[in-house]
């Protein structure tokens, strides 16, 4: 849990727009202090939740292997339900290639969704 200790920083009572807010900057600090970027559940690029906008071609990073199909050489797609996210190759339709960093981006999706679900 410790990698996610910034988010201990807000409390689920404040107002809406003000919760996202918080958890940004939040989340924008721990960064500075040595948070992985890869563990946010917000969007420091597009100041939103990362499951609203994890589908951008922002999120694709093929050197680390954050959505992309290594063997297609292609950027996953995702799919965002009320739980969870799901990646898949457009290509070769395999679902979310099992790699450390694909798991992380559905790891952080899920969180992601929880945490606005807290408000």
């Amino acid at each position: 849990m410790r990698r996610r200790a910034h988010l201990r920083l807000v409390t689920s009572s404040e107002p809406g727009g003000t919760f996202l807010a918080a958890v940004l900057d939040g989340e924008d600090l721990a960064e500075e202090l040595g948070l992985d970027p890869h563990a946010r559940v917000t969007c420091g690029l597009h100041r939103r939740w990362l499951h609203q906008c994890v589908g951008s071609p922002d999120h694709v990073i093929p050197v680390t292997g954050h959505r992309w199909c290594r063997p297609c050489r292609r950027p996953l797609d995702v799919v965002v339900d009320g739980t969870t996210a799901r990646l898949f190759c457009p290509r070769c339709g395999t679902g979310t290639p099992d790699t450390a960093a694909n798991r992380q981006v559905v790891r952080a999706c899920r969180t992601s969704i929880a945490a606005s679900s807290a408000r």
